[in-house]
């Protein structure tokens, strides 16, 4: 009989409005009576997780990242560079990388799929600005437009109950958005759209059970790009439910293609147009004028127990 797997819980003590902590103890505490060796740290922050992940990889352990989307794009590089095996512990305000891979909410049955789960190899997005700067590893969603507005208010909208925080921050964003015009360069074929919002995506999932991408799957090579057309922003408020269910990509302002290497520019009316990666800040598209920011997919990068 094989021994059982030892585990690294990485732990961001902020998500899910300090609910994450809390989601640890009796995970560890099942895994624990059944044998395996559980360490427990509490994020120090972005700089001090490569080598957290290091030693952890080192030692044989599953990393398990406790905290919502954002956590775990913190950690999918480096786990994946290392060659190591991700676990997840769902405790964000969004869940939608653990949505996709179906994984429970009850902390026994999230403790069996830690134990007894099988190691699946999923795809991951490289995201390269032109700038230069350092390819960041994403999960599952690269979003630009209306949609990385949205992303913006969740982070300042704590007051707003839980639950409403995602609602509540894409109408906002809805009422004040202005549409840019994007050039979307799909494996070298190019396009130019007066659109709302461009996402490049690996998960279906995002902002908290959008099923902005229906079609995507986690393991299939390629990428998915929605592009949500220019449109009166009473008429997207009015479709807004539709993506919950993925209905919305019947509608003809949005138009779906696949993929595997992507290129994003963007000029926004009064300023230039924003961009993120599971829900976290990536800054701004570059303008039409100049080089494009880069989104490729990287077949099969991460092992993780689902």
């Amino acid at each position: 009989m094989s021994s059982p797997r030892s585990f690294c819980f990485l732990v961001n003590p902020a998500s899910g409005g300090g609910a994450a902590p809390e989601a640890v103890v009796p995970v560890a505490r099942e895994l624990r009576s059944a044998g395996a060796t559980v360490e427990v740290t509490y994020s120090p922050g972005p700089k001090a997780m490569d080598s957290l992940v290091d030693a952890a990889v080192d030692r044989g352990d599953v990393v398990v990242s406790v905290g919502g989307d954002g956590m775990l794009s913190s950690l999918v590089g480096a786990v994946s560079l290392r060659g190591g095996t991700l676990g997840l512990l769902p405790a964000g305000r969004g869940n939608d990388f653990a949505r996709m891979l179906g994984l429970p909410a009850d902390a026994s049955a999230q403790a069996r799929v830690l134990l007894e789960g099988e190691v699946r190899a999923v795809d991951l997005l490289a995201f390269c600005a032109p700038d230069g700067a350092a390819v960041r590893h994403i999960a599952g969603s690269v979003h630009s437009g209306v949609d990385a507005r949205a992303a913006e208010i969740v982070d300042r909208a704590r007051w707003v109950p839980r639950r409403a925080q995602y609602p509540y921050a894409a109408l906002r964003a809805l009422a004040t958005y202005q549409p840019a015009r994007f050039r979307v360069s799909i494996d070298g074929e190019t396009r130019e759209y007066p659109a709302a919002c461009v996402v490049v995506a690996n998960s279906g999932y995002y902002g908290n059970g959008m099923l902005i991408a229906p079609s995507a799957r986690l393991d299939d090579g390629l990428l998915d790009v929605v592009v949500i057309e220019a449109a009166g922003k009473l008429e997207l408020m009015r479709s807004l439910p539709k993506v919950y269910d993925g209905a919305h990509v019947s509608l003809p302002e949005v138009t779906v293609l696949t993929g595997r290497r992507v290129e994003v520019a963007a000029d926004g009316r009064r300023s230039a147009v924003p961009v993120g990666g599971d829900g976290e800040s990536l800054g701004s598209l570059p303008g039409l004028a100049g080089l494009a920011a880069v989104v490729e997919v990287l077949p099969g990068a991460l092992s993780v127990v689902c």
